[in-house]
This record gives C-alpha cells, sequence and structure tokens, in this order.
C-alpha cells in the first residue's frame, strides 16, 4: 500500500510528461507530412544525365 503513494504520482508525471511532449511535437510540425520522405525515394530519379552521357562515357553506370 505504501508503494502506491510512490507509483500512482510517478504515473501521472510520466503521463503529463507524454502528453506535453505529444502537444510540443504536434505544434511543431513533426507530423506534418509523414508521407513525403516515403515518396521521394520511389520518386528519386535514377536515370542517367544523357548530357554527362556523351560528355564522359567511361564514367557510365553499369
Amino acid at each position: 500500500m505504501e508503494s502506491l503513494y510512490l507509483l500512482i504520482p510517478l504515473s501521472l508525471g510520466l503521463v503529463a510528461f507524454s502528453a506535453w511532449l505529444l502537444r510540443w511535437s504536434v505544434k511543431s510540425g513533426q507530423y506534418d507530412d509523414v508521407n513525403g520522405p516515403g515518396q521521394a525515394i520511389l520518386m528519386d530519379d535514377d536515370t542517367p544525365d544523357l548530357k554527362q552521357a556523351k560528355e564522359n562515357p567511361d564514367q557510365l553506370p553499369d
């Protein structure tokens, strides 16, 4: 029973800190664009530059 006097305030403090951390992250824009970075990898331009290929044909990727 005596341990509850310690555990209840600790758990309330942890909940309050977690709520503050979530509020701060939302207000600072951490969750604005969650899909953009994942889609940016898929839309990466992996085609070689033709102008560079004409100038340096030895350095073309295999």
